[in-house]
């Protein structure tokens, strides 16, 4: 099972890929060997304009970013929140790849995940970056994660300090990738 992790934020020190990474360990602990997680920096863009579409086609890097989840069984996205809302330049890669024919978010199982400074953990990134990503056909799992505070959470292994925050991430993503596990049998 190939698991893409995809940590939306182009910050080197973003809390959001530091919860990626713990993710992926979490994932890899259990068992899970298979996962990419590229830095979404690599999938820069111009903002999408469908004049530009029509002149050049879709940017090589909406294509490879396409390709990453269309090989993927499942995907789990650590977004941040920007003045309250998705990020503009997950918002604009998510454009571009629906310009893409086969579509490969469709049937996708989707995780949303998040990270913050602030006491509020992204909870309102979350709950506006489900609505493309549920209009372009992913199925995005129920529960989400919102880690606020995010600045001190982790230790220096990468993991959450707190265990009580630690154990609800790795029961969320056990039952997520339950159902993903399904979801890839069922194909």
């Amino acid at each position: 099972m190939i698991i893409l992790i995809l940590a939306a934020s182009a910050q080197r020190q973003s809390v959001n890929k530091r919860l990626a990474h713990s993710i992926e360990l979490l994932l890899r602990a259990r068992g899970f060997a298979d996962i990419e997680r590229p830095d979404f920096k690599s999938f820069t863009m111009p903002m999408y304009d469908g004049d530009l579409e029509m002149e050049n086609g879709v940017p090589a890097a909406a294509r490879d970013l396409a390709d990453h989840v269309q090989k993927a069984d499942a995907v789990i996205i650590c977004t941040p929140e920007y003045n309250g809302s998705i990020p503009g330049s997950l918002k604009n890669a998510l454009d571009w790849v629906s310009r893409l024919s086969p579509h490969p978010l469709i049937g996708k199982p989707v995780l949303m995940t998040g990270a913050s400074p602030g006491v509020l953990g992204s909870i309102r990134s979350l709950w506006h970056s489900r609505v493309p990503f549920e209009a372009l056909g992913a199925f995005v799992f129920p529960e989400m994660f919102g880690l606020g505070l995010a600045t001190n959470a982790f230790d220096t292994d990468g993991q959450l300090k707190d265990p009580k925050r630690q154990q609800q991430l790795a029961q969320l993503c056990e039952k997520f990738l339950a159902l993903a596990v399904r979801a890839k049998a069922s194909v």
